[in-house]
C-alpha cells in the first residue's frame, strides 16, 4: 500500500523552487537529489528553473519531493521554535508545510487529541483536515504562499470529528516559517472559535510571540 501523501497545494511547480534552496542549504548536488527521487538531473534542473512549461512534477514525484524536504527540526534554533510552541496558552501547533507531520503542538492543542500526543507526532494529520482546510490548501499558490515573503492565511472551518482528534469549528490562521536546513513549518493557530469571528490583536497571537522571537 502506497503511503504517498496526495496534498494538492494548488501549485505544484514551487516545489522545484523548495528544492532548490534545500539542495543549497544541504550541500546536496542536483545528480545526487536526482538519484533520491528517482528522476534525471534534467529533470532536477527543470523543476528548480520553472521550466517545462505544463510539465510540472506528477502526483507521485511530487510527493517525493514532499518526503524529501520534510521538516525534522533539526537544529538548536528549530528545537527553541518548538518549545515555544509547546509552552503557548493557545491552541496552537506546528506541522511539516510540504507533508502536515505533527512537530509540536501546546497544552490548549492537545487538548482535542483523543490519542496520546506519542501517537501523533511525527505523523501526517492531512487524514484529518476538514473540507476547509483541504479547500484552503489548493489556494495557497493563490495568495503567495509559495513567495519570499508569504502572508497569513485565515479561513473559518467547520468542525469535523474523528477517532484520533476533533477539529472545532473556528478560524484559522496559517504562518509560513522557514528552518535552518531550508525546510518549511507551519504554525497553525485557533484564532477565534464558532460563533466568533474576529481575530484576536496581533500581539496576543501565537505567530506574533514566534515570529518576535526568530528575528
Amino acid at each position: 500500500m502506497s503511503t504517498l501523501l496526495r496534498i494538492d497545494s494548488g501549485d505544484e511547480r514551487a516545489l522545484g523552487r523548495s528544492l532548490r534552496t534545500w539542495r543549497a542549504l544541504r550541500r546536496i548536488k542536483q545528480a545526487h537529489a536526482a538519484q533520491l527521487l528517482g528522476v534525471s538531473q534534467a529533470t532536477i534542473s527543470r523543476w528548480e528553473n520553472g521550466l517545462g512549461g505544463q510539465s510540472p512534477p506528477a502526483p507521485d514525484e511530487a510527493e517525493r519531493l514532499r518526503a524529501l524536504m520534510a521538516a525534522r527540526l533539526d537544529s538548536d534554533a528549530d528545537r527553541v521554535l518548538a518549545r515555544l510552541v509547546c509552552r503557548s496558552a493557545m491552541p496552537v501547533h506546528l506541522i511539516c508545510d510540504l507533508t502536515h507531520r505533527l512537530l509540536a503542538a501546546s497544552p490548549a492543542r492537545e487538548a482535542q487529541f483523543k490519542v496520546p500526543t506519542s501517537r501523533l507526532m511525527g505523523n501526517s494529520l492531512w487524514r484529518y483536515a476538514s473540507e476547509d482546510i483541504v479547500a484552503a490548501e489548493g489556494r495557497l499558490a493563490e495568495h503567495g504562499w509559495f513567495g519570499s515573503r508569504p502572508p497569513a492565511i485565515e479561513f473559518h472551518t467547520r468542525a469535523r470529528d474523528s477517532d484520533d482528534l476533533a477539529i472545532l469549528a473556528c478560524d484559522m490562521r496559517w504562518v509560513r516559517f522557514q528552518l535552518s536546513d531550508g525546510s518549511f513549518a507551519r504554525l497553525v493557530e485557533t484564532v477565534a472559535a464558532e460563533p466568533a469571528h474576529a481575530a484576536s490583536p496581533p500581539s496576543q497571537s501565537a505567530s506574533a510571540v514566534i515570529d518576535s522571537h526568530s528575528r
